[in-house]
């Protein structure tokens, strides 16, 4: 597999490239601002970057006689790099191809038969190469990100990833032996709030969460304009706060949890079960919407508790935005008013209800995730 030239950022260089990639074009005068570089030191770390086709001088409009040649705003070009983002479900490689902006060029799909760590290894290796070859112009990839469900370390190792049955699985060790283009492997959930945060609906938004539904209960925090994280933010502990206190029991034990109200095997089962014959999530909700009473009455209570857990969120972290995603996310459209019974029950009175924004329920933003992961690496120097 081609693969483009990783040479993450250092010392200053990657604070100048964050700053004009995420807000871009910008002057000389206001990037020397907001990195705290004189003009001169500003010039002899841009000069390489613009050599090496990173950065663009672009132009600032027609130039006045009386004043001189103005300054040229520096900008990224956001095709200077490319990158493949990987989500793994538990049936399914989910791919996409974006430039250095994150803008989605090209998706893929791969089925996954085989939940044997090589051979996922082989298929994510090969969805890449399929991306790769949807570049117009040569160099090939500068990196790879790949996300699943579950807690990762260092970047490379999971630890667990229960929709694959995995522990302990050298997975960037792995994908080594099929390409020599850099590879990041990340927790899914935080990986979609840090393209929330940086390129999607959370851009701007100094403190926010990101609630998902859909296999899992996910949460992400954005607070003091920084993604919160450690070790434990990967165990989905969101799904196991209790909702609502007469709800059925989840596997653990725990009454009226969000993962056997909210998740979708929840949903599809108790449907499923009460109709007598197989129901899967999008008929559940389209029956619902067609007024099926089983189907009203376990969506209606969905929304309900999605509301609660909205309120939650809320009531704890203040924030100025809840982004609400996942592939079962529709059944806050379609369960609207239950939706905000439960999240005005959850709330004072007085309290201003946060504003809600809903992400796409496709996996193409939880692969566009996997590739800000890498983006990241290769901006800011990660190891």
């Amino acid at each position: 597999m081609a693969n483009g030239v990783w040479r993450p950022l250092s010392g200053p260089s990657h604070q100048v490239a964050l700053e004009i990639l995420l807000d871009g074009p910008l002057s000389r005068a206001e990037l020397s601002r907001r990195v705290s570089l004189s003009p001169g030191s500003l010039t002899r770390i841009t000069k390489p970057m613009v050599e090496s086709g990173l950065l663009v001088e672009v132009s600032a409009g027609p130039t006045d006689p009386r004043v001189g040649r103005p300054s040229q705003p520096l900008d990224i070009i956001p095709e200077s790099h490319h990158f493949a983002g990987i989500k793994l479900t538990a049936d399914a490689a989910v791919g996409v191809l974006t430039t250095l902006r994150a803008e989605v060029i090209a998706s893929a799909e791969r089925p996954l038969t085989d939940h044997a760590p090589e051979s996922v290894a082989a298929v994510i290796a090969d969805l890449a190469s399929s991306l790769t070859n949807e570049l117009e112009a040569p160099g090939g990839l500068t990196g790879i990100g790949v996300t699943l469900g579950g807690r990762v370390a260092g970047r490379a190792e999971v630890r667990w990833a229960p929709f694959l049955d995995w522990t302990d699985v050298s997975l960037g060790q792995l994908l080594a032996t099929h390409t020599d283009v850099p590879v990041v492997v990340a927790n899914d959930v935080l990986a979609l709030t840090e393209a929330t945060h940086w390129f999607g609906a959370g851009r701007g938004v100094t403190r926010f969460c990101l609630l998902t539904i859909g296999a899992g209960i996910g949460y992400g925090l954005v607070v003091h304009d920084k993604v919160v994280d450690n070790a434990d933010a990967s165990l989905g502990l969101i799904g196991h706060i209790p909702l609502l206190p007469d709800g059925p029991l989840c596997d653990r034990g725990h009454r009226g949890c969000a993962m056997v109200l909210l998740s979708s095997s929840a949903i599809t089962g108790q449907v499923s079960t009460a109709l007598g014959r197989p129901v899967e999530y999008d008929e559940c909700l389209e029956l619902a919407a067609n007024g099926d009473p089983v189907a009203k009455r376990v969506v209606g209570t969905a929304g309900q508790a999605l509301g609660r857990l909205i309120a939650l969120a809320a009531n704890f972290t203040l924030p100025e935005r809840v982004i609400l995603g996942g592939e079962g996310i529709r059944l806050a459209t379609l369960a609207e008013a239950e939706v905000l019974e439960g999240l005005h029950s959850g709330r004072d009175p007085l309290a201003v209800d946060p504003p809600l924004v809903q992400l796409p329920p496709d996996f193409t933003e939880w692969a566009r995730g996997a590739a800000v992961t890498a983006i990241q690496t290769f901006v800011l120097g990660q190891d």
